[in-house]
């Protein structure tokens, strides 16, 4: 069952470049408020994230920087590519994101777009920002964790 239910998910943009840039402390999911055009657009993959970050407004939740490219029929009904789109997520985790990102150094940062049952969610992050030590630590152990493994297959 549970694969049928992997088979089913499709990442349609990913955000590499915030697991580089930034500690991850906690995830969520976010379903998305969209319009016809931006879901057609999304479903072809036409989606960019590495700009995009997300705030607390008064209660609710926006990704902010989001590009959704146009999509290719659309006509004049067509979106703007750049626009705030609003995040559905329940009253106590837009609370607790909403304390969370008052302390100093923390953001809200997309992490991946995905298909999932059918809707197109969101994975957002509360991070915290990478000095440079932090990332050539993180490169070497990501290098020294890829020799060990070649190591291990050139034995096997």
């Amino acid at each position: 069952m549970a694969d049928k239910k992997a088979a089913g998910d499709r990442i349609l943009s990913d955000n590499r470049s915030a697991f580089h840039n930034y500690f991850i402390l906690e995830r969520f999911e976010c379903g998305m408020v969209l319009t016809g055009t931006e879901v057609k657009a999304a479903k072809d993959a036409k989606v960019q994230l590495k700009e995009a970050y997300a705030s607390v407004d008064r209660g609710e939740v926006w990704l902010l920087n989001a590009h959704i490219s146009q999509y290719s029929h659309g006509n004049r009904e067509n979106h703007p590519p750049i626009r705030n789109r609003k995040l559905l997520l329940h009253k106590r985790e837009i609370e607790k994101l909403q304390v969370m990102t008052r302390e100093k150094g923390l953001a809200l940062i997309p992490l991946k777009m995905y298909m999932k049952g059918g809707r197109i969610k969101c994975e957002i992050g509360v991070a915290k920002g990478k000095k440079l030590h932090d990332k050539r630590e993180t490169e070497r152990t990501k290098s020294a964790e890829a020799e060990a493994r070649a190591e291990m297959r050139r034995r096997a």
